[in-house]
């Protein structure tokens, strides 16, 4: 198999597991059942909404945030502590990476990797920031809009 072919080999398909917005900055995120999310502005409602076009929803793994868990010694991180928008389960989120995937109607592309700031120490606790460090899920920005909820599949889109 070719590199591209071996790209786009991923049966697997995820599901949303949690979603949550900060209707200002550095509000507690809010977590919600569905939202819409449009070309323009990501996230409607998010504080960040229509200001990054690269930036527009931020993703990370359910496993990501189990693994985070254990390193710290605890039994569970409440996503909205992450900072992130979406939590995904049951897929591997850097397959996305440049690559056009969907979550229920929406499709995204992933832009790079979500980095884990300093934020991480305060909400997490000691160790919180090296312990998100490869981690910290995927960004992405919207090339389809429409609404999101919780149980929506997540899948990679074909481009071939």
């Amino acid at each position: 198999m070719t590199k591209e072919e071996l790209l786009q080999s991923l049966p697997q398909i995820g599901q949303v597991e949690w979603i949550g917005i900060r209707p200002e900055k550095n509000a507690t995120l809010q977590a919600l059942q569905r939202v819409e999310i449009s070309i323009e502005k990501g996230l409607l409602g998010d504080h960040y909404a229509g200001k990054s076009g690269k930036r527009q929803v931020t993703l990370i793994q359910k496993e990501h945030l189990e693994v985070v868990a254990r390193l710290l010694g605890k039994e569970y991180i409440d996503p909205s502590l992450t900072r992130r928008n979406i939590v995904v389960s049951g897929i591997n989120l850097l397959a996305f990476r440049d690559r056009p995937f969907k979550i229920g109607d929406l499709i995204l592309e992933g832009t790079g990797s979500c980095y884990p700031c300093s934020k991480m120490e305060t909400n997490l606790g000691p160790g919180g920031y090296n312990a998100m460090r490869g981690h910290g899920g995927i960004t992405a920005k919207v090339l389809k809009g429409g609404n999101l909820s919780l149980g929506d599949h997540v899948e990679l889109q074909s481009t071939l």
